[in-house]
């Protein structure tokens, strides 16, 4: 909260959790028919990915975690000042990502 200000992601983080899971997930169906996989296929291929996707971050969280906790016992210093580079790598890498898309898309 900045200034009396509430964003949408802080009030209804859910909200912004399923349309971005929505939107996601009907690119992913609409390019699973574009290979030409059969309509009766796709519930299952939905299902099996969403499954995968869903391990492959727990894995990435767990990692993640492992990481920090290994940092925090090597360096003995605060860390604090750092906090904000993570959220800004990610930002970076998904922002050049979608320009990347976007550019293909366009060409």
């Amino acid at each position: 909260m900045r200034r009396g200000f509430h964003a949408l992601a802080t009030r209804k983080p859910w909200l912004l959790a399923f349309l971005f899971g929505l939107l996601h997930g009907l690119g992913f169906a609409g390019a699973l028919a574009e290979v030409g996989l059969p309509q009766g296929d796709i519930p299952l291929a939905l299902l099996l990915f969403n499954l995968g996707v869903e391990l492959g971050q727990l894995l990435f969280v767990f990692g993640a975690l492992l990481l920090v906790a290994l940092t925090k016992r090597l360096v003995a210093r605060d860390l604090s000042q750092w906090s904000y580079v993570p959220a800004y790598g990610i930002g970076a890498i998904g922002m050049f990502w979608s320009l990347q898309r976007a550019a293909g898309i366009l060409t």
